[in-house]
């Protein structure tokens, strides 16, 4: 339930109202500093003005979720942080009851993200930590999804290029920590999986078309070998397998690749 439901417009001497004590103006509004007991079970402590909640204050809720920071006009507005019930946190910057600015969220997995917000989601620029893997994307952001342009970062190689909808698609590259790059375009095909009804599923899935499988001076150094970690000295290191925000996995070797026989006009790669 939102905070902003405890007695928006409502004379605060009825008993069903709950309980407050504190501070008043010559109105008999609440005024300064108070606390007040809703019938809900929520409370309140922190600053009033004119009625409202402005200023200071701490709202807790009654199934454990609680909110400390700036108040204006009953909603959350200025700097604050909201604890989840879930264990997850957002600190930072509000507008009118919503994330807006910068923030830092902490997802219950350990993930997080620090970066902008706009109307309660990810949206401008920000870097998306993965907790089990040590990967990272940092990038733009639109509606809550990687979009534009941003990169990969992994154990041992990165990926930067253009992304839609959290997908790359358009053009790209792998750099890899040994000095090999792999250039290319995403684009979308259409993947058909059999499935045991009549019917089949049609999914679409982004496909590297590569001029070439490396750029470390041997065409047998491959992509798959690069994102395994392995070197012409032997292994490097696991392979990295960050998860995106809310789908699945992404890796550099997650997506089907076309070595053409004519490498393409490479300009502006």
């Amino acid at each position: 339930m939102s905070d902003s439901e405890e007695d928006k417009d409502l004379d605060e001497d009825h008993n069903d109202l709950g309980e407050y004590e504190g501070d008043r103006n010559e109105a008999g509004e609440r005024h300064g500093a108070g606390k007040a007991v809703l019938p809900n079970g929520d409370t309140y402590h922190g600053q009033y003005e004119n009625g409202k909640r402005s200023g200071q204050g701490t709202y807790r809720f009654k199934n454990s979720a609680r909110y400390i920071g700036d108040y204006k006009q009953n909603l959350k507005h200025g700097q604050g942080t909201f604890f989840y019930p879930d264990g997850s946190k957002y600190q930072g910057s509000w507008v009118d009851d919503l994330r807006q600015g910068h923030g830092v969220y902490t997802y219950p997995n350990g993930d997080h993200y620090d970066g902008e917000w706009h109307q309660h989601v990810r949206h401008g620029q920000g870097t998306y930590s993965y907790q089990d893997t040590g990967s990272k994307y940092r990038g733009s952001w639109v509606k809550g999804a990687m979009d534009l342009s941003g990169e990969l970062l992994h154990a041992n190689h990165k990926f930067q290029g253009q992304f839609t909808n959290n997908l790359p698609l358009g053009p790209g590259k792998y750099v890899f920590d040994n000095g090999c790059e792999q250039h290319g375009e995403f684009e979308l095909m259409e993947q058909v999986t059999h499935t045991h009804t009549p019917t089949s599923r049609v999914n679409k899935r982004p496909r590297l078309r590569s001029s070439h499988p490396s750029l470390c001076g041997s065409v047998e150094y491959s992509l798959q070998q690069a994102a395994d970690g392995e070197s012409r000295e032997g292994p490097r290191g696991p392979k990295s397998k960050p998860r995106g925000p809310g789908d699945g996995y992404f890796t550099s070797t997650g997506y089907e690749e076309e070595v053409l026989s004519t490498p393409p006009n490479r300009r502006g790669w």
